[in-house]
């Protein structure tokens, strides 16, 4: 393979995104330290190959400027962006700022007399490429989520975006509840809150489904235990890690209940469940997750054998596949539109 020796450099990334990818893909986690040495390697390599066409002078110089800061200054920021609008995850967005340190602009692969990528872009933001072909093929995963849910007979709009699963399965899985009590919901219960919240009361999934009526009451929970992060990589379903300060349930003034409402609910408890207990115990970092998603979420598992769930898909995944797709072929949006005469 002939390549210039930053571009080489580049090619480090492609195994460490598969890497990510799976993991991402197994625990719905990636460590942090997977990004400060690609930022690293991103800024030595854009620093040599700036060393090299100084002082900018010529087109290439020029072009290599404008590249540089597209990348650093459109999609690095779009990443952070998407982040904070909530339509990223945190590794997500930091695997995006990754690629735009290290590919502000195409780099070039010859293998027996074959140059790659084949089709590139009149910009030349290899990041923005790369971007393009993930948002394309993220797009074939609720395609293939509909095509599973019609094989096995399920016709709706819920098709594209959930599945029905096993209860019992819970623990394992990831995602979030796509219905309550009342119907179908794309904010229902995290699955990683619903492992926290057995772990914090040391149960597994099936103690909960086989005794509903008293762990329904907040006086059942008496030790409580380390909730984690809810990761299904932490350990068991049931924690079983060092016992926890249980918090009190008591009313916390103005006649208000410790999850804030004014009367009891139904059944006569005033926290059904302990939600708001636990809640308070994690200093309510359980995903977004308020008392009433959480008591919800718990009636739906506990009375139906099959639930719908949102699986969702780790952006990290389609971002891999639309980086391979981007050094082995180049940017698949700009080739539909040179097909269709638009570019």
């Amino acid at each position: 393979m002939v390549a210039t020796l930053p571009d080489t450099l580049r090619l480090i990334v492609v195994p460490v995104f598969c890497w990510a990818a799976v993991r991402d893909v197994r625990t719905r986690r990636l460590p942090n330290r997977i990004w400060p040495p690609l930022y690293a390697l991103g800024a030595l390599v854009l620093c040599w190959e700036a060393v090299l066409l100084w002082p900018f002078a010529g087109l290439d110089g020029r072009l290599f400027l404008i590249r540089v800061a597209v990348s650093l200054f459109f999609v690095a920021p779009l990443a952070y962006a998407f982040w904070y609008l909530g339509a990223f995850g945190g590794a997500d967005a930091k695997a995006l700022i990754a690629l735009a340190v290290l590919f502000p602009t195409f780099p070039t692969y010859t293998a027996a007399g074959v140059s790659v990528p084949l089709v590139e872009t009149t910009l030349g933001v290899f990041s923005l490429t790369i971007l393009t072909n993930t948002v394309l093929l993220g797009l074939a995963y609720p395609i293939w989520l509909a095509v599973s849910n019609l094989a096995a007979g399920h016709r709706s709009m819920t098709m594209f975006l959930a599945r029905p699963v096993s209860t019992a399965s819970l623990s394992d899985r990831h995602g979030r509840l796509f219905e309550t009590t009342a119907g179908v919901t794309r904010h229902g219960l995290d699955l990683d809150a619903l492992r926290m919240y057995l772990r914090w009361r040391g149960l597994t999934l099936a103690e909960l489904r086989d005794d509903p009526e008293r762990l329904r009451d907040p006086d059942s929970v008496a030790e409580t235990f380390r909730p984690t992060d809810g990761g299904t990589h932490v350990g068991p379903a049931t924690d079983g890690g060092q016992p926890a300060q249980s918090p009190g349930r008591e009313a916390v003034g103005d006649g208000l209940t410790a999850d804030g409402s004014a009367d009891p609910p139904a059944d006569g408890f005033d926290d059904p469940w302990a939600a708001a207990g636990f809640l308070e115990a994690v200093d309510h970092g359980a995903y977004g997750t308020d008392p009433e998603t959480l008591r919800d979420g718990l009636e739906v598992v506990v009375y139906n054998d099959t639930v719908w769930v949102s699986p969702g898909m780790p952006f990290v995944v389609p971002m891999t596949a639309g980086l391979v797709v981007a050094v082995f072929y180049g940017d698949v949006l700009f080739a539909v539109l040179g097909l269709l005469g638009l570019v």
